[in-house]
């Protein structure tokens, strides 16, 4: 999804740690391991997440997640593409 600007926005630490439904220091520790893909951005290195990076990884985790029938991923999947829609 693009903004009014054609430009695709990418997501924060926190907003990618509600979109898992995870702590945000997992998501620094996921980011650090290379589990998530990160974009380092300003003199802070603030990470930025882009959204089909995010999309990428749930739907990895939802191949994973038909072998365990005990996690439900593709509700995960469904609130990020949700939220997507609505930016």
């Amino acid at each position: 999804m693009s903004n009014k600007d054609g430009i695709n926005p990418m997501l924060t630490t926190s907003e990618v740690a509600r979109l898992l439904n995870v702590h945000i220091n997992t998501v620094r520790r996921w980011s650090n391991q290379g589990i998530l893909k990160t974009y380092r951005i300003g003199s802070r290195g603030d990470r930025r997440f882009h959204r089909d990076d995010i999309l990428n990884f749930l739907s990895d985790k939802s191949k994973m997640a038909e072998l365990d029938t005990s996690v439900d991923i593709n509700s995960a999947v469904d609130l990020v593409m949700e939220h997507v829609k609505k930016s």
